[in-house]
């Protein structure tokens, strides 16, 4: 007997096929609607839930007022983000001048044939920074520094040039902190959309993915940026001390590194010879020193604070971070480390499933 179709059945896939076509298209519409805000949107994710533990501390030292802690926390916001972004465009903005005159300058000096006498007179190395500077010299690094001479002028018009990006980059942080003070504001209702929304699409073990994520961003916040912090202020300090110019400058730039993993000893250790080249041997010395210290700081303060936001591997936090930064730029900080731990997650849960002997097997 032939095989009866059901009437319909062509009609129905039809219109199943139309409707996610639709959907589809709806769901990228309001993608490209909210473009501009899907940079700021991400970041304020992140540091709402980096922060939210503060901002219901907070809360409770106002007597549990909402309104009043989320005008703390924004205002924290832009004293930690927005207004030292500003101060820098305008040190940049004022001393373009400076900064040119500064490349000429080094473009005119000239390295000595010989190493100084006290270098040569060390013990042990004397005969090789000899013949490194000899070999340096033969190699016609006397003359590479002349060569950026008619560089020198397109600085000043580099850097106006780059004043509109960096206004729209603050910008961005404006749009930033906004969207932050409302999560903060709807927190719960937030959570709670998203709790739906996982549980909808993995049950409960994408809300334990949810939670994971949080931990994850929480970890890498404190572990990455909190370590960060106190790296590139502790090394500002010592450059400070030690009299280096441009300290704030030399600061922020530590501070990039170690967020990108890679830590104060570039900026500390040149500075530090630097000045003994100079002739200050007793703050060269202080400052390296302090670059030993400070330099080495994070494997003690990373591993501690990555464990006191989320009980994550310390190894799959560190390859989150630098493929993060690598993929998607800044904000791949703290995405990184959260598909790497939810992804590791649900292939654990996987496996663990397949293990699972099913009813009535017998080995």
């Amino acid at each position: 007997m032939p095989a009866t179709r059901r009437p319909g059945a062509a009609g129905d896939l039809t219109r199943s096929t139309f409707a996610v076509l639709f959907m589809g298209l709806l769901i990228g519409a309001a993608l490209w609607v909210l473009r501009p805000f899907l940079g700021p949107g991400i970041w304020a994710t992140m540091v709402v839930v980096a922060t939210w533990p503060v901002m219901r501390r907070v809360q409770g030292w106002l007597g549990g007022r909402r309104a009043l802690a989320v005008a703390v926390m924004t205002l924290a916001l832009l004293l930690l983000f927005v207004v030292p972004l500003m101060l820098a465009i305008g040190t940049i903005f004022v001393n373009v001048d400076v900064i040119a005159d500064g490349i000429r300058n080094l473009a005119e000096w000239r390295p000595p044939f010989a190493p100084p006498a006290w270098a040569s007179a060390l013990p042990m190395v004397g005969g090789l920074i000899d013949n490194a500077w000899a070999q340096a010299t033969a190699l016609g690094l006397r003359d590479l520094l002349p060569r950026i001479t008619p560089y020198a002028g397109n600085v000043t018009r580099w850097v106006l040039s780059e004043v509109g990006s960096i206004g729209f980059l603050v910008l961005q942080f404006l749009i930033t902190v906004v969207i932050a003070a409302v999560m903060y504001s709807m927190g719960e209702e937030f959570t709670d959309f998203a709790r739906r929304f996982a549980r909808r699409l993995g049950g409960e073990r994408g809300a334990d993915a949810l939670q994971l994520a949080g931990d994850a961003i929480r970890g890498v916040a404190l572990g990455v940026g909190v370590t960060a912090i106190v790296q590139s202020v502790l090394g500002g300090m010592a450059l400070a001390v030690a009299g280096v110019p441009v300290a704030g400058l030399l600061t922020a730039l530590m501070f990039m590194l170690c967020i990108a993993q890679i830590g104060p000893v570039p900026v500390l250790l040149p500075a530090a010879a630097w000045l003994i080249y100079s002739g200050d041997t007793g703050w060269g010395i202080f400052l390296v020193v302090c670059t030993a210290v400070v330099g080495t700081l994070d494997n003690i303060l990373r591993p501690a604070l990555i464990r006191m936001g989320a009980d994550l591997s310390l190894l799959l936090i560190f390859a989150g971070v630098i493929g993060g930064l690598i993929a998607f730029g800044l904000v791949g900080l703290f995405v990184g480390p959260v598909v790497l731990a939810v992804g590791l997650r649900l292939l654990e849960a996987w496996m663990a499933d397949g293990e699972t002997p099913p009813p009535g097997y017998r080995d």
